[in-house]
């Protein structure tokens, strides 16, 4: 992608909170959701620590022409939704969550772009004010959506796991008119259990799990997605693990990050 540094939309790409095995705590963002923002949605990424309160939120999102919302070894402590204590063997991140659910909501309303992976789909529905299922795979109804942990990093995310059916006349439709049904990688053990209101059901599995949800009332882009389109997004074709689906999804949200830039700068 030829866009220039100096013109490229500037997007939020928020942080974890981690305390690692002897050493100080860390801020940490994954490096493919930092380079799925600059090559796949041609953006400059600018990393939001998880500074809960002392985030100045208002004037992050002023600053912001787009979100995005990454994946976590954490799940959202479950008072956030008034769900049942959480398994003794549930990773939690408090920082993050009191970072993250105001800043959704702020940037929804001020009409910034929003994209929500795994642990920001489920973020951005907890923020609306829906819930979660903390155990799929101990549900009847549901499949294992969680990856095999014996399998390498390579495998876990370039598996297509299972389908899903992508609801006609969406928002992921438009993104992705080619077919009603993709495959999909599927990393997760958390899941929608009541969607929130005013959000609209973009795909499910086939299982019937919520797989993408989209904003009803957003001024913008505004999509969150279950699986991982950020580990292949490949901007160029012909590449080894080709993902054209997950490349089309981090397109749009470039495009809607572009528009805001352009609209906040005219």
């Amino acid at each position: 992608m030829s866009t220039s540094i100096a013109k490229r939309p500037l997007i939020g790409v928020n942080a974890c909170s981690q305390w690692l095995p002897g050493k100080h705590p860390f801020f940490i963002v994954g490096e493919k959701y930092v380079q799925s923002v600059a090559q796949g949605a041609g953006g400059m990424p600018m990393v939001i620590p998880a500074l809960g309160d002392d985030l100045p939120i208002e004037q992050i999102v002023a600053l912001l022409d787009g979100l995005l919302l990454t994946g976590s070894p954490s799940n959202i402590e479950p008072h956030h939704y008034q769900g049942a204590p959480s398994a003794a063997d549930s990773e939690h991140d408090p920082k993050r969550d009191a970072t993250t659910l105001p800043l959704i909501r702020a940037a929804i309303d001020a009409g910034v772009p929003v994209l929500g992976i795994c642990r920001g789909f489920q973020e951005m529905n907890v923020a609306l004010g829906g819930t979660l299922h903390q155990k799929v795979h101990d549900l009847e109804e549901y499949i294992d959506h969680r990856e095999d942990k014996q399998a390498s990093i390579d495998q876990q995310y370039n598996a297509l796991a299972h389908s899903i059916e992508i609801v006609k006349g969406g928002l992921l439709a438009s993104i992705w008119p080619e077919s009603s049904q993709v495959r999909v990688n599927s990393l997760h053990g958390q899941g929608v259990d009541q969607l929130a209101p005013g959000l609209s059901i973009e795909a499910k599995a086939e299982d019937g799990l919520v797989e993408a949800f989209s904003v009803d009332h957003a001024k913008a882009f505004a999509l969150a997605v279950q699986w991982h389109p950020e580990w292949q997004w490949h901007p160029e074709k012909d590449q080894v693990g080709d993902f054209p689906f997950y490349r089309a999804i981090f397109k749009a949200f470039g495009d809607a990050c572009r528009a805001r830039q352009v609209s906040r700068t005219n």
